[in-house]
């Protein structure tokens, strides 16, 4: 929520302007935005959209002539974003359901990908990253917020989803 967005340097602004299902659900790792806002007209892709909260402040920060597709594996996560999307009036907003190993968004799309804890809990990781660079225009960047780990994870952590989702 409201405590952790502060803490990871989201503008109180941009986090007020947001509708409490997106929230109420706001478990990120970091701030895709800490590596620069986006451009106004341009078209982003949110892997792993969850309720919003990073997906509707990339369609407030590319307005109404640029377009934010999040996709998401769950279908509560999807409606959660389409209706804070809608609460909020944005019509350059698009959810899409499906995996961030197999991303429903055409040939080079996006402008930008932007992610926020989504890729570490992947086991594909390397087929993500092909994801993502079949879905950037020629030239484009990605803005990830993550989880990196910087020796080896003993198989009874990775076995324990309490110790990833907790």
């Amino acid at each position: 929520g409201a405590p952790l967005a502060k803490m990871l340097g989201y503008p109180e602004a941009d986090v007020a302007a947001l509708p409490p299902t997106a929230m109420e659900s706001f478990a990120g790792t970091g701030n895709p935005f800490e590596f620069g806002r986006l451009k106004p007209g341009e078209k982003v892709v949110d892997i792993g959209c969850g309720a919003g909260f990073d997906l509707l402040q990339a369609a407030r920060q590319v307005g109404p002539k640029g377009r934010a597709v999040g996709v998401d594996m769950t279908p509560e996560m999807a409606a959660k974003s389409r209706r804070g999307a809608a609460s909020l009036g944005l019509t350059n907003v698009e959810v899409r359901e499906g995996l961030a190993e197999r991303l429903p968004v055409e040939d080079g799309f996006a402008d930008i990908v932007i992610s926020n804890g989504v890729i570490n809990l992947t086991p594909d990781k390397m087929e993500v990253f092909k994801e993502i660079h079949r879905v950037l225009k020629p030239g484009g960047r990605i803005q990830i917020a993550d989880i990196v780990v910087h020796k080896p994870v003993p198989q009874d952590a990775k076995d324990d989803i309490g110790l990833w989702s907790g």
